[in-house]
């Protein structure tokens, strides 16, 4: 008795193109819906620390 696999390529890479355009989409409706460029660290290290260096200047 031979155990035999099948694959179907297309559907796999359908889902990896599906899962990275849900996550681009999550990451892009968060930057929309706060009204902020910057939302999280990761999103630009050096453009958020100049931000807090102004908001803290500003601030007082």
């Amino acid at each position: 008795m031979s155990l035999r696999i099948n694959s179907n390529v297309s559907a796999l890479n359908t889902h990896r193109n599906m899962t990275a355009t849900s996550n681009l989409q999550a990451k892009n409706l968060e930057k929309l819906s706060s009204g902020l460029n910057i939302t999280r660290g990761v999103d630009g290290p050096a453009r958020l620390q100049i931000s807090e260096q102004l908001r803290a200047q500003t601030a007082g």
